[in-house]
């Protein structure tokens, strides 16, 4: 797979300065996070699971981020945003609520579980719960263009970016802790941190990001 931070990966910074004992606890345990649920029922991991391959597509040429897994974690774990939007109920039952009803629409119109469906049926469920389109009464009183906008895409796009698998793709040193990031201003990197691709030059990054630590 191409990319524009090739030969870097952020876990070689692992015993380097930019990462103490606990960053490595943390990362740690993203990495060796659990792959079947542990907050969602059966039917409810198979959808929250093809809405995650439809939201964030990920590439079959390495291990896939568990998006689905994340979410369940940090629904499990009762971990919150700090701030709730009043329209929505709390976050475990907005997500119960949503990929219920996300189904329940799904069996309404083609007769098949979100997850049977094709790819191209999934997306325009998914696309008329962001325009707001979708009315089966198992939304109950929530609107499914708010769960789309404050709670599925950023819950899924959020465990997705906060994964070293995608820090690698972006060329992101994780939370540099204790080293930190020094040169801020636009356009300035420090020497710890990956070297993008530019075109004509990728042996170079390639070199480069073999060593950044």
């Amino acid at each position: 797979m191409s990319t524009r931070y090739p030969g870097y990966d952020v876990l070689n910074k692992r015993y380097t300065p930019s990462w103490n004992a606990q960053t490595r606890w943390v990362i740690d345990q993203r990495l060796a996070m659990p792959r079947e649920p542990h907050f969602f029922e059966a039917a409810e991991w198979s959808t929250l699971e093809a809405i995650c391959a439809r939201i964030m597509p990920q590439p079959r040429t390495r291990a896939p981020v568990p998006l689905a897994a994340m979410v369940d974690a940090k629904l499990k774990g009762g971990r919150g945003d700090g701030y709730r939007d009043h329209r929505l109920p709390q976050m475990g039952e907005a997500w119960r609520r949503g990929l219920r009803a996300l189904d329940a629409e799904a069996r309404q119109r083609y007769g098949v579980a979100f997850p049977a469906l094709a790819a191209d049926e999934q997306d325009g469920l998914l696309q008329a719960a962001q325009d707001g389109g979708l009315k089966h009464a198992a939304w109950q009183d929530m609107d499914c263009s708010l769960f789309f906008a404050r709670r599925l895409l950023p819950d899924i796009v959020g465990a997705y970016y906060g994964h070293p698998t995608a820090w690698s793709e972006i060329g992101f040193g994780g939370p540099a802790s204790p080293r930190g990031y020094v040169r801020m201003d636009f356009d300035r990197s420090d020497p710890w941190e990956a070297a993008e691709a530019k075109p004509g030059h990728e042996e170079e990054a390639t070199r480069r990001n073999a060593h950044v630590g």
